[in-house]
This record gives C-alpha cells, structure tokens and sequence, in this order.
C-alpha cells in the first residue's frame, strides 16, 4: 500500500511538470520589429489617385532653336583660318575665323575713294563760304558747295554703312574680316575649313552656338497613340550613354500633321542641361503618363512581395503591429501599383527589406 501511494505520488508530480513544460512552450513572444531594423527598413503609404497610362516613344535629343544663334558669312570670300572645332566652349566676341573677302577690299576702295571726295566738297564748301561772306561770290554758288559736301558726306557714311555690315571693326583695308560668337555657349556645328570658299549667295550657316542648359526631345507618336499624348503631359527621358539616369520633362508641343512617309507625329520636350549631360543627336527613349484616366488606389511597386502566384504587402503600424495583407494588383505604371483592394489609403507599408519582415511573419 504505502508503495503504491509513492508510485502516485511521482506520477502527479509528472503531470505536474508536463503541464508546466507545457504552458512554456505555448507562451510565445509576439512579433516585433527591432531598433537595428527599423534602421533597415523603409516606410510608405498607400494613395489615392489617377491611374497613369503610359506609352513609349523612340525620340532624338536637338538643340532649343530658341537658345541657338546661326552664323552666317557677312560677304564672300575665302576662309584663311578657324580658331575653334567641334565642341569648343566659345565666349561671347570670340573670334571663330577669318576670312578674305574680296568685297570688304572694294568696299574700303569705296570709303578712301568717299573719303577724298568728302575732303574735297568740304575745301570747297568752306572757300565757297569764305568768298560768299566777302562778297566775292553769289549765294548760289555758296549753297550748290555746302549741298556737294553733303551729298559727299552721305556717299561716306553710306559706304561705312555697307562695311559695317560687311565686317565693321572686325574688317580691314585688305579684305579680312573676323566672325565672332555672339554668345557665350558651345560650338554644336560647323561647316567651314581653312582654305575653302563661302558664298553668301549659299544660304548656308558657318557655325551654330548653343549655350546647351536647355534641350528639346523630339518624339515620334504613331497615329494609334495620338489620342494618349497631349501638351502639359510628364515625359520621362532615358539614354543609352546614361542608361540608370532618369530626365523628366513636360511636353511643350504637339504636332498638328503626320509625317507621309512615316506616318507619326512629332511632339516636343522641353528638358534642362546644367551638367551638359544631353548631346544633340543622341537618341532617347521617352515615356510619356497620361494621368487623366480613373481613380484607384496605388501603392510604391517596391512595397510588393510575389510569392505561390499571389501579392502581399507588409503593413506597418507600429514596431509591435505588423501584418501581412495580400493585394489584387490592377496594373503597374513606372514605381507606383495600381490596385483593386487589400489596403486602403493612408495606410503605412515597408518598402525596403519587407521581404525579411514578410519572411519572419509566416514563420510566427
């Protein structure tokens, strides 16, 4: 008898120490969100807005006609030296070349030639004076002398006039005559070498300066997408010579025609260029959002995690009070995730290294 009640007695203090084990193992610490991660993570909110539509355009980087000066040859002649090349960084009076000019040679023949005529029509308008006051001559013969120095004086400066415009101060006896830069900017074009002979007849420019802070982007829109781009629209620029850098624009201008050959129409974007990242001629790759479509909720892409073929976010409320919550996803437009439910606006989400946070939770 009295070894059966030990036996007893070490079985309830099994139980005993079974049940305890037992309430141990059941007391799990929740979930929360350490002081070293939260230094890891990244926080953003659930938003409502317009869904984007976006479209992608092939286009060419050109110069702002509008900050852009074409120089032209003032008078024919022959080019005798260029002092820039491509690319050159110019200063506002710089000179680019110097050219010998047959025309600015006759022009100055003409001004010695006004020159002499002046200086004689004013001899003898001041002796015609003289003899008039002392009553030699008639006042007829006075005046016809002041009207032929006149009439010298503008012969004068009508052939100062006309070397002006051939050259001005820049011009000499010789017929050379210098193009300055009429601004400061860079040398984006240039058809002259030493040696070769211009024609103003030609209507070609010798030289164009641009001052580059400022760049158009010329896209192509095909008629299918016409109704999807319109002026005040963001443009987003990429290159192939900064493939991981992002230009952001507005469209300035829609064309009213398509061209007939490739049936598109051209749109213009009007981009800043302080660091002088953006060349004419380079192509680009231009995406254009149309926010003027319905409203929904959208969420940053990155809060996203895909896992068996679904979508979860992680929700953030405080340190202690994270959830996961599965999204039905509408569309995808750049950064931003349109979707039909699972959050709601205002809501916080971890947008960096929820994938660890996301992680931890299914294992809780």
């Amino acid at each position: 008898m009295k070894q059966y009640s030990i036996l007893s007695f070490v079985a309830i203090l099994s139980l005993a120490s079974c049940g305890k084990k037992n309430t141990v193992t059941n007391e799990k610490k929740a979930f929360a969100i350490s002081d070293t991660m939260m230094h890891m993570i990244a926080i953003d909110s659930v938003q409502y807005s317009h869904i984007g539509d976006e479209i992608s355009l092939s286009g060419e980087i050109t110069f702002n006609e509008n900050n852009v000066v074409k120089i032209f040859p003032r008078s024919s002649g022959q080019v005798i030296e260029t002092r820039v090349t491509m690319g050159d960084k110019v200063n506002k009076g710089q000179v680019l070349a110097i050219i010998r000019s047959a025309d600015v040679a006759g022009n100055f023949s003409d001004l010695h030639s006004a020159e002499a005529s002046l200086s004689i029509a004013k001899r003898a308008m001041e002796n015609a004076e003289s003899l008039y006051k002392g009553g030699i001559s008639s006042e007829r013969e006075y005046t016809e002398a002041k009207e032929n120095y006149q009439k010298a004086l503008a012969d004068k400066n009508k052939t100062q006039s006309v070397i002006n415009i051939n050259g001005g101060g820049n011009a000499n006896a010789t017929g050379q005559y210098q193009i300055l830069s009429p601004i400061d900017g860079y040398v984006v074009e240039k058809k002259i070498a030493a040696g070769s002979f211009i024609r103003t007849d030609m209507g070609d420019n010798l030289f164009t300066i641009s001052d580059l802070k400022n760049v158009w982007v010329n896209a192509n829109v095909y008629e299918a997408d016409i109704a999807k781009v319109r002026a005040g629209y963001e443009a987003k620029i990429s290159t192939i010579a900064y493939p991981d850098k992002v230009f952001t624009g507005k469209i300035e201008t829609v064309g009213r025609v398509l061209d007939p050959q490739s049936k598109a129409m051209q749109v213009r974007i009007s981009l800043p260029n302080t660091d002088q990242l953006l060349k004419p001629e380079m192509f680009a790759k231009v995406i254009v959002t149309n926010q003027e479509g319905t409203t929904a909720l959208n969420i940053p892409t990155a809060a996203l995690v895909a896992q068996d073929g679904k979508n979860y976010v992680v929700v953030f409320n405080s340190a202690t009070d994270v959830k996961i919550a599965e999204v039905s996803i509408l569309k995808t437009v750049g950064d931003r995730t349109f979707i039909n439910s699972g959050v709601s606006v205002g809501q916080k989400l971890i947008v960096k290294n929820q994938l660890l946070v996301f992680t931890k939770l299914l294992g809780e």
